[in-house]
């Protein structure tokens, strides 16, 4: 199974599995399903049958059969007149069947769906029957979807069978039964007194929970807190959770179902032990439930592996993007709104020349927005000049976050600046959605790993609050402010008022909203330049403009190589062979 180097459990049951691996310009993948009748798989903007991209294939009395699908936006199953789907084996027992097929990433196919490194939403289903000349037997209940990052590259692995690890795993937590729960422990890293390097880290899925466990982030803390806050955990994101809870603000590290993990590279470490590095951590695991199972108990976490064989360099962890706070809102009602957060030129400057003058190397790249999020991209300006996209993501789904690792690393010099661009969707909301930590408040950030570690820890803006509420017609607020959020004075119809309030009475319609959001993208941000534990850069709070950049990104043009075409010169010569192996292969698909 070499050439799969990647795997996930499809269903709760554990009775679909998909194994990938890209194979040059193609995706080979492996179907390995306890059925004995038809398999089928897709790839879907939404994550359902509408508009996706499917393949169906199985094994039938000995023959093997396979076949490149289409569904229109009413669900409605076509085979696709370009068969881009090519199988290389098949076979059935007892239990199972195995399909092993192949697919162009782009196809020139306008049924088919690109294979790119953003999220891809996997559907699949299967049934205890073959496709059969009577066409689709209905999967019933065996079906579902699933995001999965198909194109990160692969790291090489390093053998660590002999190396230290601890662990830091949930106890015995009680599973609501509910859709999805957010649960958060505090841990104390416990190698102290001298330097290590953590050179992996692995999930720990409890067995049978594969499908429950969604994700896991894990977050760098205070170092100021005391072993109290270590006694229980709680609900992230909840009213009552612990204060402590808050001081936990950047990601070191995440995983995501059908993630293996996460590998430095062989010159850099995640260094632990001194005082400079992590002491507290907060893991975050998502919990999901859809068919709201009772009374599971579940003990995951991630096991961190380290080496006292010191690495190069410490790998560092950079938050860029947008600040969280209410003065980034995003308006009711617009099925596209595009936030920006500027990493500025000045913060770089400044903290990258005291430092590091040579540059920082980045290679891995977390993207994160909340529910509203639809898509983001970290542009990077080089002397004002736009170099390829860090990273990007045009089907972000908020329930799937991992570290993207970069193809090669990208090198960060000061007088340099990034963009993290967001693109939201509030069309089911009917009041303004607000900058914060909960789930249905947003971000816009991007997580740097990179190397060798400097003193800074957030490259961030925030947009100038009042010209945000001038636009809604607001004149005067009360000063000196004394409440948060603060109480507008004139005009009258928003008087006493809070600006929450304020901008929620404001009637949006998605003009109005789209004006909003071009005022927006040219405000003057504040500039947030921020080191360790809460001290700051001297550039912290100054006020910086938006550099003048094409918005949004333009992506560039995907070159494509369909498969079923592959020389096209041929085609009326073969169309008469076509014609006959056609008319006597009918269904069954492609025969090996």
């Amino acid at each position: 199974l070499r050439s799969y180097p990647h795997s996930a459990v499809l269903d709760g049951a554990g009775a679909y599995r998909l194994r990938w691996g890209r194979r040059g310009s193609a995706l080979a993948l492996r179907l390995e399903v306890r059925t004995r009748g038809y398999v089928g798989f897709g790839l879907s903007a939404s994550g359902s049958m509408a508009s996706a991209d499917i393949v169906v294939g199985g094994v039938e009395r000995g023959q093997p059969y396979l076949q490149d699908y289409f569904t229109d936006e009413n669900r409605v199953l076509k085979k696709d007149p370009q068969q881009d789907y090519h199988l290389e084996y098949a076979m059935e027992n007892s239990t199972h069947t195995i399909l092993a097929f192949s697919r162009e990433l782009h196809t020139c196919d306008t049924n088919d769906k690109s294979i790119t490194e953003s999220t891809v939403r996997v559907i699949w289903a299967y049934h205890h029957k073959d496709m059969g000349e009577a066409g689709q037997n209905y999967h019933g209940s065996n079906r579902g979807t699933k995001s999965l990052r198909l194109l990160n590259p692969e790291r090489e692995e390093v053998l660590s069978a002999s190396l230290p690890y601890f662990d830091l795993t949930n106890k015995d937590v009680p599973v609501p039964d509910k859709d999805t729960t957010y649960w958060c422990q505090m841990f104390k890293i416990p190698v102290q007194h001298e330097k290590h390097h953590v050179t992996k880290v692995e999930p720990l899925i409890q067995k049978g929970h594969e499908n429950l466990v969604h994700h896991i982030l894990l977050y760098q803390c205070s170092s100021n807190l005391n072993d109290s806050v270590l006694d229980y955990g709680h609900e992230c994101y909840h009213p009552n959770m612990p204060d402590s809870f808050l001081t936990c603000e950047t990601v070191i590290f995440a995983w995501a179902i059908g993630g293996e993990g996460f590998t430095y590279p062989p010159h850099v470490g995640l260094s632990i032990g001194t005082a400079a590095d992590p002491l507290f951590v907060l893991m975050e695991v998502h919990y999901d439930n859809p068919s709201y199972t009772e009374g599971l108990i579940d003990n995951s976490g991630l096991r961190l592996i380290y080496t006292p064989v010191l690495r190069k360099y410490d790998a560092g962890v950079i938050e860029a993007g947008l600040w969280v706070s209410l003065f980034h809102n995003i308006p009711p009602g617009m099925p596209e709104f595009v936030s920006e957060g500027h990493c500025t030129l000045e913060c770089l400057e400044e903290a990258l020349g005291a430092e590091r003058p040579a540059g920082i190397q980045v290679f891995a790249v977390l993207l994160h927005a909340h529910l509203a999020g639809r898509a983001i991209r970290m542009r990077h300006f080089h002397n004002g000049e736009e170099q390829k996209l860090l990273a990007y993501d045009d089907e972000f789904d908020f329930n799937f976050q991992e570290f993207q690792y970069l193809k090669e690393e990208r090198t960060i010099l000061p007088g340099d600046n990034l963009i993290t661009e967001c693109h939201y969707s509030t069309v089911d909301r009917i009041r303004m959605t607000w900058g914060g930590l909960s789930t249905r408040n947003e971000m816009c950030l991007s997580y740097l790993l990179y190397y060798p570690r400097i003193n800074l820890t957030r490259c961030a803006s925030i947009p100038d609050i009042m010209e945000q509420l001038q636009f809604i017609g607001v004149k005067e607020i009360y000063r000196p402010v004394r409440t948060w959020p603060f109480i507008i004075k004139s005009p009258k119809q928003y008087k006493n008022l809070s600006f929450m309030d304020a901008m929620n009475k404001f009637k949006w319609s998605r003009s109005e909203g789209l004006s909003y959001n071009q005022l927006v993208l040219k405000l003057p941000v504040n500039v947030r330049c921020s080191k360790t534990d809460n001290a700051e850069w001297s550039i912290q709070g100054m006020t910086a403009l938006p550099p003048e950049i094409e918005r949004p990104y333009k992506t560039e043009p995907v070159i494509c190589s369909s498969s079923s075409c592959l020389s096209c010169s041929l085609f009326l010569t073969l169309l008469f062979i076509v014609h006959i192996t056609a008319s006597t292969i009918g269904n069954t698909g492609t025969f090996v």
